[in-house]
């Protein structure tokens, strides 16, 4: 099945989105910071179950090719892609869908299933966490600067926005992100966990050099009923370098 793609006018945004298959069941892709559904999801779009699924992959605003605007960090801004995410869904006629969310993408399905329970089917986060630790912010702080990423890394990033975008959101996240550790516990959603009622898959590599382990295990503690798989040789990216496996596990979870 082909993939299309096309742009959707959401809350003030003309946000892009691409999709493929047929499915009954509608599951939403959620892509990191910086990322969009072409950098964060190829794996998934190529070869998720399209007779089971129709998959969009979304780019949150000032994201990939949802740009203008030009992403900032408010306060609300997890909050501001959850409410995004879920009209978006809705304005393509899904009245009720799944969540497949990375990393950034993950946090902000976390609080859409909360936010939004009677839309949400099934969820599924990986790479992410609900709060933000003094060691978390020295973590961001040592990737501020892409100049310093691995070639492969930064390449795909630097080609879609161009250096001095890249560079400069970049910097912008790590400001914005950094800013919930001043919070009490340091939260960014804790405090909606126990509100997820939907069916939860919580994965998590054993390598993951941007989330320590203790995150998705606070998240799978408290989200009732979840469920949680560690890949011990995945690092941040595990559904890309593991995609067979992966889509494996979430099909199984999502059927």
């Amino acid at each position: 099945t082909s993939i299309t793609s096309a742009k959707v006018l959401v809350n003030g945004a003309h946000l892009h989105y691409q999709r493929t298959g047929a499915g009954s069941h509608a599951v939403l892709l959620l892509p990191g910071m910086l990322g969009s559904g072409q950098t964060d999801f190829g794996p998934q779009l190529k070869a998720m179950n399209k007779q089971l699924f129709t998959i969009v992959a979304w780019d949150p605003r000032g994201y990939g090719q949802s740009i203008p605007p030009a992403r900032d960090f408010p306060p609300d801004f997890f909050e501001r892609d959850a409410k995004d995410a879920v009209d978006l869904m809705q304005a393509l006629g899904f009245q009720r869908f799944s969540l497949l969310g990375w990393s950034d993408g993950g946090i902000t399905a976390l609080i859409a299933a909360a936010r939004f329970p009677a839309l949400i089917h099934k969820l599924v986060a990986w790479g992410a966490n609900a709060s933000v630790t003094p060691e978390d912010v020295r973590i961001y702080n040592g990737i501020r600067d892409v100049s310093k990423w691995s070639e492969k890394v930064k390449k795909p990033l630097e080609e879609m926005y161009g250096l001095e975008y890249f560079a400069k959101t970049c910097e912008a996240w790590v400001d914005g992100i950094s800013r919930f550790a001043e919070k009490p516990g340091g939260s960014i959603c804790q405090e909606l966990l126990p509100d997820i009622r939907c069916p939860t898959f919580i994965i998590h590599g054993g390598k993951d050099p941007l989330v320590p382990r203790p995150h998705a295990e606070y998240i799978h503690q408290h989200i009732k009923g979840s469920r949680f798989l560690l890949m011990p040789e995945g690092k941040h990216n595990l559904h890309l370098r593991f995609a067979e496996d992966f889509n494996r596990h979430v099909e199984d979870f999502l059927r």
